[in-house]
């Protein structure tokens, strides 16, 4: 096959794939809560919602191909200790620090405690929970990928049958106004805790080998072939949780900003499709959460092995981040989110950064463009977290975009200008060293 052949047929199994990434089943619950609280706006709130959701992961992919993979050689020009800082917090996001633990409690909550109430004890729960993850990671088995193969497509059929009869014949009515104001940075916010754009850094490397297995060698085209797929992926993404988003909306008026986050998406399943389909709902999300916590498990072990070159193995990162799962995985779906979001706004505000400078790799000469970015937005995210907290910072609620959650750019355009006058001595520009 030639290099600038791109198959049909390529962009669908590939759009497919990229679907099934960015598609995990916890993150069902994210949607439907956004749609509660922003009432009447929920589409103002769904938009932000895809753009750092499915839009930043799908960036992350591409970004991450251009550097054949590899994150920290892809984050290391702002600095190698920070690159692989800002790298490792990336992953421990989407490893035992929030994303693989929150697997085992939406499964507990949404796939466990709705049909056998609390008989099963969420402490026991987690651990059997995580013994089957280590199990499942360190032997790898065709079942997880048959179940894989299967899973998806049932758990989509599931999913569009509630849409659809949403839609016709709705649980309730919308509200008049959001709960909220700022529903689009609320929609950001939301889309940040899916932590998307973490995993597709950590999974990019397995879908470059399967590009470069059917023949697509030229960077050039990768970037093509995934851009076209991700747009397929991404309609897929935008269907199923604008759909979820509507849904919400649709019981605005019998919940509020108190509603709990995993229990919305059963009552609904519940209210349209009686037990028997909150009893599938269940046990399609709980199969669901177990392979993505799998996925998840691996890709954290590989990144550490690779990152202290074999020094600590495999199996033992594999080992610490199930024993740690399962202990913050019982603390709850809400409570892990409450703990994820003053972390995921600061990890994420630089890792942006260096996602979107990755495209301009090597246009930018001077390293300091990098630093002078990277450090201001993990400036301005740390004074924004604080300000949260109740530390005063006069400024940062003064600053442009902060309605829209984004007001760490213009500081992050002001660094990297100021960096671009700092000459840096040994400069890598590709492979070669030169002076500027």
């Amino acid at each position: 096959m030639g290099n600038n052949s791109i198959k049909a047929k390529d962009i669908m199994v590939f759009g497919f794939a990229l679907f099934a990434m960015f598609f995990g089943a916890g993150n069902l619950i994210f949607p439907p809560y956004l749609g509660i609280v922003a009432g009447p706006q929920w589409l103002t709130g769904f938009i932000g919602f895809t753009l750092a959701d499915a839009g930043l992961a799908l960036l992350a992919v591409m970004a991450t191909t251009k550097f054949n993979g590899d994150v920290n050689k892809m984050f290391e020009r702002c600095g190698r200790k920070l690159g692989i800082m800002i790298g490792c917090a990336d992953i421990l996001c989407i490893g035992p620090l929030l994303a693989i633990p929150r697997t085992g409690a939406t499964t507990y909550e949404m796939g466990i405690s709705p049909v056998f109430g609390t008989s099963i004890p969420v402490f026991i729960f987690c651990i059997i929970f995580f013994v089957i993850t280590y199990v499942l990671t360190v032997k790898p088995s065709k079942v997880i990928d048959i179940v894989g193969q299967f899973l998806t497509p049932a758990l989509l059929i599931t999913l569009a049958v509630i849409i659809v009869k949403g839609i016709v014949t709705p649980l309730g009515k919308v509200i008049d106004e959001p709960m909220i104001t700022g529903v689009f940075a609320n929609g950001i916010g939301q889309g940040y805790q899916t932590m998307d754009a973490f995993a597709a850094i950590a999974l990019a490397s397995v879908l470059i080998v399967s590009l470069n297995d059917k023949g697509y060698t030229s960077q050039a085209v990768k970037i093509k072939v995934i851009l076209k797929s991700g747009i397929v992926a991404c309609v897929g993404l935008a269907l199923v949780y604008g759909g979820l988003c509507y849904l919400g909306a649709t019981v605005s008026s019998m919940n509020g900003v108190d509603a709990v986050q995993t229990q919305v998406i059963v009552s609904i399943t519940q209210g349209l499709l009686g037990s028997v389909g909150k009893t599938l709902l269940a046990l399609a999300v709980a199969l669901a959460c177990l392979t993505t916590a799998i996925g998840l498990t691996s890709a954290t072990g590989q990144y550490f092995a690779n990152l202290t070159n074999g020094k600590v193995s495999y199996e033992k990162v594999v080992l610490a981040v199930c024993v740690f799962s399962a202990v913050v995985s019982s603390l709850g779906v809400g409570m892990i989110i409450k703990l994820a979001s003053p972390i995921l706004a600061i990890v994420y505000p630089p890792s942006i950064v260096l996602i979107v400078l990755a495209f301009f790799n090597e246009k930018i000469k001077n390293d300091n463009i990098y630093k002078g970015a990277v450090y201001m937005a993990l400036l301005i995210s740390v004074l924004g977290v604080a300000e949260g907290f109740g530390v005063k910072v006069p400024f940062i609620n003064s600053l442009p975009l902060h309605n829209v959650g984004f007001n760490w750019l213009v500081p992050v355009i002001v660094g990297g200008v100021v960096g671009k006058f700092i000459p840096c001595k040994n400069q890598k520009v590709g492979n070669l060293e030169k002076t500027a």
